[in-house]
């Protein structure tokens, strides 16, 4: 088997010291890859610093072009992308193949608000002193950006560091998850056949232990993070006075009121709660984790819920019906299990799962969870939920926001009142009405308050966040 280069400055790039990727779920070979050296590090650094004038004179077209040129490759090579994501990530080829469409559209939007990216024109005559002026306000980069992402996403979470950053003229180096960092290389080669600026873009798959000195380079002024809660806080506060973007974690609840009663109602809510409480095999920071039911429907809807969950396929992620895979490795497997083990040790019931083979934890429902248990207030990040029923709207709400993370909600209700007391009185990031909080479109604002980080990705709000106002005044003028 080849060994797959790294990029340096748009370039692939070989090394001496090479790792392999093993499948999380039966650890077969999926592939190997170059280690960048410190040199070549420095060398990817230096080349976001130098190319930072000639990024800015890309035009929109050529930015977006390029954009659009990999949004397109993608979807050409859909299949072999998705069939790389399951290999090293271990999720079903159904949820890669989402991720897969997700990642070009992605790239797409980007493209598309490259095209608007304008800035605005503000009259300052509002006042006599200012007459004969007018302000034109553009956003330019905040400077060159290191982009960390996670294992669970090995496409999307990538698209979602390098898309808007390429969009709005800003050089990137890209540092992937170790455990994933193949789909992160093979979108180097599709970014490689674009005509932007040699230096705009590196994809350096460094091991963890490596990117302090790179989180630390002065030259890199912009971090955007996403991964664990510890870590992204120990950025913040090595680099104070560096632009940091935390996309953390959660415990995320979906919540089923009185209202959502009918057989339908809440068969559509079982159903949604089991496959986005499992999907990814849980590896999501907004998969559900808790459960909150109106007491009204709680006897109702538990049996429905349990049946969804022991009706989800397990197995080999390759299969073509299977829904829920390996977690990612057998140390995040023993964890997960002692968190079960744990609750039920403190009086949880089990109602469902609760089984472990290998990397693959059997989908999990535990009720009567105590509220300190780690299932109840820490991110599982695995295919575990609670279940509890709460008493009217009041407690529901307060319910969710009886966590330190503040990511995304679900409200299973009719009521439109009660959807705008939820959206005004959530301290989340997004709450999703009438559906799990595991949605997201990939253009909207994505990102959490509290404990569940800081700033927001989607391809606007992440422009915004990668840029600075800069004003220009016109004197003069005959307004």
């Amino acid at each position: 088997m080849s060994v797959t280069p790294f990029w340096v400055a748009g370039k692939p790039r070989t090394g001496s010291i090479v790792h392999e990727v093993h499948s999380p779920f039966d650890g077969t070979l999926v592939g190997s890859h170059a280690e960048p050296s410190a040199a070549d590090v420095d060398e990817a650094v230096q080349a976001a610093v130098d190319v930072q004038s000639a990024a800015l004179a890309t035009t929109a077209a050529q930015r977006a072009d390029a954009l659009m040129h990999v949004s397109q490759q993608i979807t050409a090579r859909a299949e072999e992308i998705a069939q790389l994501i399951t290999a090293e990530n271990g999720k079903p080829l159904m949820w890669s193949r989402i991720e897969v469409t997700r990642g070009a559209s992605t790239f797409r939007w980007a493209a598309e608000e490259a095209r608007r990216w304008s800035g605005e024109l503000q009259r300052l005559d509002t006042d006599a002193t200012s007459a004969g002026r007018m302000a034109v306000i553009r956003r330019f980069p905040n400077g060159p950006v290191l982009g960390i992402a996670p294992f669970n996403f090995p496409l999307n979470l990538v698209a979602h560091k390098v898309a808007p950053a390429l969009a709005v003229g800003a050089p990137i180096i890209v540092k992937p998850a170790p455990a994933t960092p193949m789909t992160a290389l093979l979108l180097g080669e599709l970014l490689a056949q674009t005509d932007l600026p040699a230096g705009m873009w590196s994809v350096l798959p460094l091991a963890n232990e490596q990117t302090a000195d790179l989180v630390a380079d002065p030259r890199l002024p912009v971090v955007s993070f996403t991964g664990s809660e510890t870590v992204g806080y120990h950025i913040q506060a090595s680099q104070p006075t560096k632009h940091v973007v935390l996309e953390l974690g959660g415990n995320a609840a979906a919540v089923v009121l009185a209202d959502w009663s009918s057989d339908a109602d809440l068969e559509w809510a079982a159903t949604r709660i089991a496959t986005f409480g499992n999907y990814q095999a849980g590896q999501s920071c907004v998969s559900v984790q808790r459960v909150l039911v109106d007491e009204s429907v709680y006897e109702r809807f538990v049996p429905l819920l349990v049946a969804k969950l022991e009706a989800l396929k397990t197995g080999a992620p390759t299969d073509e019906d299977v829904q829920v895979g390996p977690v990612i490795n057998d140390a995040a497997a023993a964890r997960i299990q002692s968190w079960i083990d744990d609750a039920v040790a403190s009086g949880a019931t089990l109602l469902a799962g609760g089984t472990r083979e290998g990397t693959t934890i059997a989908p999990t429902l535990l009720s009567d969870a105590p509220a300190e248990a780690k299932v109840s207030c820490e991110e599982v990040f695995g295919p575990v939920m609670t279940i509890a029923p709460v008493a009217g709207v009041d407690a529901a709400l307060a319910a969710v926001n009886d966590s330190r993370f503040g990511l995304q909600a679900g409200i299973f209700t009719h009521d439109l009142q009660v959807a705008f007391r939820a959206h005004r009185e959530l301290v989340v990031g997004g709450v999703v009405i009438g559906d799990v909080p595991s949605f997201r479109a990939d253009q909207m604002p994505y990102g959490g308050v509290k404990s569940s980080g800081l700033g927001r990705e989607g391809l606007r709000a992440a422009m915004t966040d990668l840029t600075h106002d800069r004003v220009m005044v016109l004197t003069g003028l005959d307004l």
